[in-house]
Formats: C-alpha cells, structure tokens, sequence
C-alpha cells in the first residue's frame, strides 16, 4: 500500500466538488494548473476568481518535504512553533551531505562519521514530531518523492528549488523556503501570489538522440533563467502524452532553471504505469477513477492562447538534442551547432568528466538509455576517454540498474559509481586538481551550472545534456563530437559511429529493493529526546529575531552593490559550507562572498565604512553588528536564483542587514526574505542602481505608514554632502507586513499560539 494512502483518498473525494465551484466562480474552462490550485483553497470551495500575477492566495498543501541541508534549519524554526506533531505528512531525506570522493561505499561510510551529530538530530527531532525519515543512501530526495510521494491532483511543497520534479507526476510541487515549510507543518496556510501560467504544447514524438531533457534545455533557451517567474509551466498535447513519467519528471525538475513557480503534465496513461510499477497500483485506481479531473479542460488545449498568459509550441519530431552552457542553464545549443559555439567562443574542446546522474536524470529509463551508449563503447572496443560516473538517483533504482546489469556496463567503460546522493550537482565534490584554479571543461545531466557550482573552481566550464548525450560526449572526451555524424577510432585503429541509445521504460523484472532507507516516526513522540549539543559546532538552537523598532531605517551603510549575476549559491554557497547548514552564526561566515563588487569587480571584498580599509564581506557586516549600524544590500536582475535555501536570507538577517534593494528578485528568494523579517525592495527606475555610491549613508522612509502598493522612498546621503532620493516598489501584503513589524513570520506564529 501506498505512503499516506487515506490522505490522497480524502483529496480525490472532495476533488469534483473543489473543481465544479472553481469552475463556476472563473466561468470558465480550467487549465490543469487552476484544477489543483482551486482545489487546494484554504477557504474550501472557490467564491471567486484570483487574479494571476497580482492576488495572494492561502492554500494547504497535501504534504511537505525537505532534504538534510535546509531540514536543519527548517526543523529547528518548527521546534519554536509549540507544536507536537507536524500536521500534514512531512519526510526528511538525508541526500547533500554525502561527498563524492572515490565511491560509493567508501563515502557514504565517510558521511556517516562526518555528519553523525546531523543525522542523528535529523532522526530524533523527525522520530519526536511524525515525520518520515529517509536515511544516508536512501537516495536523492525528488527521486525518492517521485517513487514513494508524489501523485497526480496533488500539492505539495519542499525545502527545495527541485520539488518541482514531482510535476512529473501530475502534482502542483513548489520550492520554498523552511519557514514556509514550518507553517505548514504547524498547521497554517501557505502564501502563494497566484501564479501566471505558461503553456507548453508538445507536438510528435522524441527520435533518436533525443530525449526529455533536451524539452527543458529547449524551453530554457527560449524563457531564460528568469521568463518562468511568478507563472507555473503547463505541458499538454500528444508529446507530452508520448513522454514517460520520469521523462516528464526530468522536464519539471529543470523548471526551476527558468524560475517557473512549477511545472506539472496531466495524468495519462505512463504515470498509471509508473504508480503500478513502483507499488502504488492503489493510487492508480483512485487517480483512474477521477482522472477528468486531473488534466486540463479540451477546450484549454483546443484554444490554448485563450487560455494561457503565453504558449510555447514544440515539435519532438523535429527537436535535436541540445547542450547548455556554460555559466548559465539557458544558453542553448543544438547538438549540430554546439562543435562550432565551443571553437568559436575559445572554451576548452577537451572534455575532462562526463557525469551522469542526480535528481534531474537518474531514473531506469535514463540508466538504461546511457548504458546503452556505453555498452556499443564497450563492444566496439572504445573506453571513455574522460572521467565518468554515474550517481543513482535512489536505492531502489541503484538495485535495480545493477540487478540487471547495466552498472557493469558503466564500470566496464571506465566509470565510477557515486552514492545516491546529490554529490557534484551541488558541489559536494572532492574533484581532484580543483584547486589548481585551472581552464577545463565538464558535461552533466544535472541541472545547473553556474560558476563553480561543481567544484569550486571558477574557470570550470560546465555543460548540461542528457545522460546519452553525456556519456557519448565522455567516450569521445571531445566536445566538438557530434554523436549523430563523427566517427571515433577504436583500440583496433577502426573509425566507428556509436547507433541511436534504446532505453527501457520501466524494469521488466519489476523495482526491487534489499533496504530502501526508510525510518517511520515513532507514534508518540512525547518522550523523545531532540539531540543537539550545546557545545556543536554544526547545530545551533535559534534565538527569535529582534521587531522592527517602529521608525524609519536611517544611517544605513551599503555593504555591497553587487555586480551581475548573484544566485544564492554567491549569497550563500554550497560545498564545504554544508557542513554548518544547522548552525547560522558559523554559516553567516560565507554570506556574500560569491557576489561581485561593482567598485572594485572582485568578490568577497567590500569597503568598511567605519575605517575605510576593504575586508570580506561577513567580516565588515559583522563590524556593523557590533556597531549597532545597519546596513543594505543592492543587487542585480533575478537577485536570488538558483536554490530555495533560506539560508540566503538568514544570514543576512542574523548579521544586521535590514534590506536588499535589487533590480528583480527570483521569487523564492524574495518569499524567503520577507518570511525573515527583511526588506525586499525593487527600483522603480532600474536607472537608479547606479546613482548608489559606495560610501553613501542611506535612509529608508515611509516605514512608518508601511502598506501594500504604497512605494517607500530610499534616500542616498552622499560623502560630499548632496543627495538623491527615489521611490522604490514591493510586493508586501499585509500579512507579510506583519512579518516585518514582528520581526519574522516564525515570530507571528508564535505570538498567535502563545495567544491560543
């Protein structure tokens, strides 16, 4: 039976009526998207059309998930929430702190040491409040939801930018931040500002090399990393119905690489296979019995452009695969132009590591589809001329692909098996050399790229294609080979052509698994005891944040003006940084120091205007704080893509700066702010970033009568006595307002149940 097969029962119950009152108070036909969204009200039955793009909408999610890394710091906000028991189903999945180093064995033993005290705090505080426990090995936490969790008609929300991967299985699965996941598991409501929708029609069928994920590497050129914010991507029409789930699954998962809120595909056919094939026939029959429900309206696909704010076309018959790259997840090349952009653009031809894997490509289908590659390499008498490896993407596919063979196959060719674990996707990676700084070139199936997300190392330039394409790319060790055209010389001096990869669906001996990884909580947890030492250095009981004072911010020092790009891996950067994840004063030591000056174009170095001299960015923010001096940080376009982690906006918080001033924010990002008790303000004249100097003192007026669509006003104190003023916009309602006066929505939380 099914995880939390009672719930899922009780939501397709109420699911026709949810559905028809939504459909009377829009009067008109819905879009997949609306059906769930409307489905999932707060209020219970729609009275009312929500405006997209403008109206903030309460919503309860069906369940909530979260990965080691932002668990910690989610679990510990929900311990000061007064709750015993977290009050929708909720699972903790032990994927990031795994390093990929030499194996599989080998580093999960080395996980294990390393990261005791975390997981054992992760286990008891999961075990004490009810929440399902995944442990090390289990596998990859959008993996493990899209095999155990996910079903179509749902919503759900995850510490995680790639919880959008359950779209795949027709749910409406959203990246938040821990406070977010907090409320909900404390029973409250989620905020959602109605999302636009986009619409994707998929024409013909996938051929040859290509794949699912050339779909997204398609979409992503087309959108850019932020033409999906605020609007959640919807894929109907015959391709999507030709696409298996875990094809539709990588789709979503990329989703997060244009900023979409989520993307999902309707229920059909392939997702009742894959819910028969991972154990959860029950669920199919329950999805197959309200299955009208659980796919947009006929005449929304008939007429999509009346129906959805924008709609892109795409024929699979006619789409070649694409590589993306480098720096950015949307610069996109077709295969057949790619050879001619690596020469042109002067990057590294060489190909050093093909790596296959991770959230985005590890199902069945993808191994199989990759080891099909390798195996021609194999028989042909050809080896991988680059490092390759392989990360599964959870136990249960890792048992299967090597019950049936196909990791030999891989181990034949020269690869090496990772963990089922996140590992170089998110720079948990002990590559060796980094350091040296040097010029060279990798290719992924993972998702982003972003400057030294991998490993740290700036003038890496990483690649992202599908597993095929990548492991034929690693053979080759070129990325000027086009698999469809060149020919390689063999052991034998032959010149031989690798043929189109064949995959396979689903396994034909079925899933099957020895341990899967799964702890269930104990019933009561009353009598747990939560572990965290009083003297970690990895684990830190958090302090409430102070209230705002109740005037206007003035005095205020500019810590930084960053320059161009600035994800939160710049805010707050991954890799060895894991490690203090539950522990915010010693995380709060790398906040910033990605981000570019403008002044002087190099990072972690600011200009501390208490004595003039420049140090790194914690270290002036930190002489502030022990000033009592506020500060404000002024940012860049889609200031904040990338990852959900809150820790982005914790730090920043913990260390004194009461606003980020930017020209756009990635909507997590600024949800996560607002939910911490900062400022997120945007320029109305996106011209005034550069009126901002680097000693000003500046002000931030109209606190005092702070309401929502009313502009605050920013006044800039400059060094030689003049000055500047301008109106700057947010997106604040008045709950979030509240936010800001408590200090924290986690503060607003527990005064309401201090209160009750």
């Amino acid at each position: 039976m099914a995880f939390d097969i009672e719930m899922i029962r009780k939501v397709y119950e109420i699911l026709p009526q949810r559905i028809s009152a939504a459909r009377k108070a829009v009067n008109k036909p819905l879009t997949l998207t609306e059906k769930i969204l409307y489905s999932h009200l707060t209020e219970g039955d729609a009275q009312k059309a929500y405006e997209r793009g403008n109206s903030y909408v309460d919503f309860n999610p069906d369940r909530v998930a979260m990965q080691d890394a932002t668990a910690q710091m989610a679990l510990l906000q929900f311990m000061q929430a007064g709750r015993d028991q977290v009050a929708v189903p909720s699972t903790v999945h032990c994927d990031h702190l795994i390093q990929a180093k030499t194996g599989a064995d080998t580093d999960l033993a080395t996980a294990l040491d390393t990261n005791k005290e975390v997981y054992d705090f992760l286990s008891s505080v999961s075990n004490k409040y009810g929440i399902g426990f995944w442990k090390p090995g289990a596998g990859i936490i959008h993996q493990v939801i899209l095999e155990q969790y996910a079903f179509p008609g749902g919503m759900m929300i995850g510490t995680d930018s790639h919880t959008v991967n359950a779209g795949g299985l027709g749910m409406v699965a959203i990246g938040v931040g821990g406070a977010d996941a907090c409320d909900v598991m404390a029973g409250l409501p989620w905020e959602l500002k109605f999302p636009k929708l986009i619409g994707v029609k998929l024409t013909g069928e996938l051929k040859g090399w290509s794949s699912p994920k050339d779909v997204i590497l398609k979409v992503a050129g087309i959108l850019t990393v932020k033409g999906g914010t605020g609007a959640i991507v919807e894929y109907f029409g015959e391709g999507a119905a030709s696409l298996s789930c875990t094809g539709k699954g990588t789709i979503c998962n990329m989703g997060a690489e244009i900023g979409a809120t989520t993307s999902l595909f309707g229920y059909d056919d392939r997702m009742a296979d894959y819910l028969k094939a991972t154990g959860r026939a029950d669920v199919a029959a329950l999805a197959d019995g309200v299955a009208e429900h659980l796919t947009g309206d006929a005449e929304v696909y008939s007429d999509p452009e009346k129906y959805f704010d924008q709609v892109i076309e795409i024929n699979l018959s006619e789409l070649e695969p694409h590589i993306n790259g480098p720096f950015t997840p949307d610069l996109a090349w077709p295969l057949s132009k790619f050879a001619q952009a690596v020469r042109e653009n002067g990057w590294p031809a060489k190909l050093d590591v093909g790596l296959i894997g991770s959230c985005t490509n590890s199902s069945y289908e993808d191994i199989t589809r990759a080891a099909s590659v390798a195996k021609q390499a194999v028989d042909k008498g050809l080896k991988a001329r680059s490092e390759f490896t392989i990360t599964p993407g959870s136990e249960q596919v890792r048992y299967t692909v090597d019950r049936d063979g196909y990791l030999d196959i891989f181990e034949n060719m020269g690869g090496v098996v990772l963990a089922n674990a996140c590992g170089p996707c998110i720079g948990q990676w002990a590559r060796h050399n980094a350091d040296k700084l040097e010029k060279n070139s990798i290719i992924t199936s993972f998702n982003r790229n972003f400057a030294k997300r991998n490993d740290g190392n700036p003038n890496t330039h990483a690649f992202v294609a599908s597993p095929e394409i990548v492991t034929a790319f690693a053979i080759a060790g070129d990325l000027t080979f086009n698999p469809n055209t060149d020919t390689l010389p063999n052991a034998n001096g032959e010149q031989v052509k690798l043929d189109e990869p064949n995959g396979i669906e689903l396994p034909p001996k079925g899933f099957d698994v020895a341990d899967a990884g799964y702890q269930a909580p104990a019933e009561n947890g009353s009598s747990v005891q939560v572990l965290v030492a009083t003297d970690s250095k990895r684990l830190q009981i958090l302090e409430p944040f102070k209230p705002w004072e109740g005037v206007d911010l003035l005095g205020l020092r500019l810590l930084i003006k960053a320059k161009g790009k600035c994800t939160t891996d710049h805010i707050s950067m991954a890799g060895p940084w894991l490690k203090f994840r539950g522990h915010l004063d010693n995380i709060s030591n790398n906040m910033l120091i990605g981000a570019m000056n403008f002044y002087n174009e190099k990072t972690d170095s600011v200009k501390n205007q208490i004595n003039g001299k420049y140090d790194s960015v914690p270290a002036v923010q930190r002489a502030y704080k022990a000033a009592d001096i506020g500060s404000i940080v002024v940012g860049d376009e889609n200031y904040g893509e990338g990852s959900s982690r809150e820790h982005a906006a914790m730090e920043p918080r913990f260390l004194g700066v009461r606003a980020v001033l930017v020209k756009s924010f990635a909507r997590i990002h600024e949800t996560n702010l607002k939910k911490q008790g900062m400022l997120a303000l945007t320029f109305v004249d996106k011209g005034d970033y550069d009126k901002i100097l680097e000693d000003d003192l500046i002000d931030i007026k109209g606190l005092t009568s702070f309401t929502p669509g009313k502009p605050l006003t920013i006044v800039l104190n400059h060094a030689d006595g003049s000055s500047d003023d301008f109106a700057v916009n947010h997106t604040y309602n008045e709950n979030q307002i509240e936010w800001f006066k408590a200090g924290s929505a986690l503060n607003v939380i527990k005064s309401g149940l201090e209160q009750n």
